[in-house]
């Protein structure tokens, strides 16, 4: 007979933490599980991509901009970080920022003469990691250019994952699939994946209503148990929708299609 590792946690009372890549995947993805936990668990989200960049944009950024209804990543991360508390706060929900940039706005390290010059204003895709949202950054891949960045998430994922040390097992980590392929949440996963720590691997919300679970990633790390939440799913569009800046483009007119959270692991015996 085998148990899952979420059940278990909750019945043991051991904390969890949601590795949130940009601030509001927690609550899309694992908004259910995180309301009902809380009533037995401490539950912490650390989001690690909460900050933007000053001009200039790239064409992709500049639509996502658009879509916020703001034109300024300073100012549309402010009000994010914002609404993240505010949503957070009220589930009863421990929140960290880590403060990285988000994958749109982030760009490559100036090397030689290049520094001094700054950003390109001409051409500011030539300067981004990642230059278009479709073939760069929801590509599934991480750029070569990120390698730095993956050692500091790496580092900081492993020290959220350290054993208690009053002798404690530590906190359980959730983290996502990137179902999607977007690079943010595969850096994260990939944090998660080299951590040596016990994961339950979430569903990429709203990624998973259209696009599937990477099979070799699975296969990979033996996840061969999974859980398909379905409690408290009715009352997880209010906290979705909190997230003004991106739910009005994301959900139009209010209406989150809600599904099923999903959660995959590796078995323990029971």
């Amino acid at each position: 007979m085998t148990a899952d590792l979420l059940t278990t946690a909750v019945v043991k009372g051991v904390p969890l933490v949601v590795l949130s890549p940009h601030l509001d995947d927690a609550v899309l993805s694992c908004g259910a599980l995180m309301a009902h936990a809380r009533q037995h668990v401490p539950v912490t989200v650390v989001t690690l991509f909460t900050t933007g960049a000053p001009p200039p944009y790239t064409l992709s950024a500049r639509r996502f901009l658009h879509l916020s209804g703001m034109r300024d990543a300073e100012e549309l991360y402010a009000a994010r970080r914002a609404e993240d508390r505010e949503v957070l706060t009220a589930m009863d929900i421990t929140w960290r920022h880590v403060g990285l940039t988000e994958g749109l706005f982030r760009r490559k390290t100036p090397r030689g003469s290049r520094a001094a010059r700054g950003p390109s204003r001409l051409l500011p895709e030539r300067d981004h990691v990642y230059p278009a949202y479709r073939r760069y950054l929801a590509a599934g891949r991480i750029s070569p250019h990120d390698s730095d960045l993956l050692r500091t998430l790496t580092r900081t994922v492993g020290s959220l994952a350290a054993p208690d040390p009053s002798g404690g097992a530590g906190p359980l980590l959730l983290a996502p699939l990137a179902i999607g392929g977007h690079a943010d949440h595969l850096l994260v996963r990939t944090a998660a994946e080299t951590s040596r720590r016990p994961v339950v691997y979430y569903g990429d919300f709203p990624y998973t209503r259209h696009e599937t679970v990477d099979a070799d990633f699975v296969r990979r790390n033996g996840l061969d148990g999974e859980v398909t939440w379905t409690t408290g799913l009715g009352a997880k569009s209010a906290p979705i929708l909190g997230y003004r800046t991106q739910s009005r483009a994301m959900f139009p007119g209010g209406h989150v299609p809600l599904a099923p959270e999903l959660y995959l692991f590796n078995e323990i015996p029971s």
